[in-house]
């Protein structure tokens, strides 16, 4: 079987040594990086949330607490695609949000693929993974990890003809101040799960509701 070694621009300890390494490895750690490097292209949070990984999943995984965790999204309902909800991002004037979750229950990630003003192409995804603290920490309790990547959409919005004539204002002018609000959103998280959990609380009040889960693909 051919191997990796024909391969240019390879860093493996069999022609790269361990002194090359570290002295690289020291060359790229700093201090001080620019915002720009780290979240300019990929946007990334994690948080520890003490509460049961599978509570954590459950609560995400349906598209109704993102009205109580995020910072300004509100008012999911229904539409034609029964996959698909409409709610209002009130970040801007006027502007509605479409969104639709997949989950994965054995992975436990959970999806939101979202866009605004219209919902025939979802192209905001919001990508979050649950893991278990137990293994990665040695405790009870999740690590929620979030990530985001910057689509060409962000530079320009791409269905101009859906969007309120009022509003100034498009999702990717915001992309720098995506992780600030995300922190905001994700410590929301956090509090809200945390608080219920510690009072045996029911963390999805609203699953009494006549309404059905809002998540369109929890694998079993």
């Amino acid at each position: 079987m051919k191997g990796v070694e024909h391969i240019a621009g390879l860093k493996r300890i069999e022609a790269f040594s361990r002194d090359e390494m570290g002295m690289l490895c020291m060359d790229e750690t700093r201090s001080v990086y620019p915002h720009q490097e780290v979240y300019g292209r990929y946007c990334t949070i994690e948080e520890y949330i003490d509460c049961p990984p599978e509570k954590v999943f459950e609560y995400l995984s349906d598209t109704r607490s993102l009205e109580e965790w995020t910072w300004s999204t509100r008012g999911f309902e229904a539409t034609e695609d029964p996959d698909v909800y409409k709610g209002w991002d009130r970040l801007a004037d006027d502007t509605p949000i479409f969104c639709k979750t997949i989950s994965n229950r054995d992975a436990m990630t959970v999806d939101y693929h979202c866009a605004w003003d219209q919902g025939s192409h979802l192209w905001m995804i919001y990508l979050m993974r649950v893991v278990p603290a137990q293994l990665v920490f040695n405790k009870p309790g999740s690590v929620v990890l979030w990530s985001n990547c910057k689509h060409p959409f962000y530079e320009n919005n791409p269905f101009p003809e859906t969007a309120s004539k009022e509003r100034d204002t498009w999702v990717g002018d915001l992309w720098p101040f995506f992780r600030a609000g995300h922190v905001v959103e994700m410590i929301n998280l956090k509090k809200i799960l945390e608080h219920r959990h510690a009072n045996e609380e029911s963390l999805r009040p609203w699953i009494e509701d006549s309404k059905p889960n809002c998540s369109s693909a929890i694998a079993a």
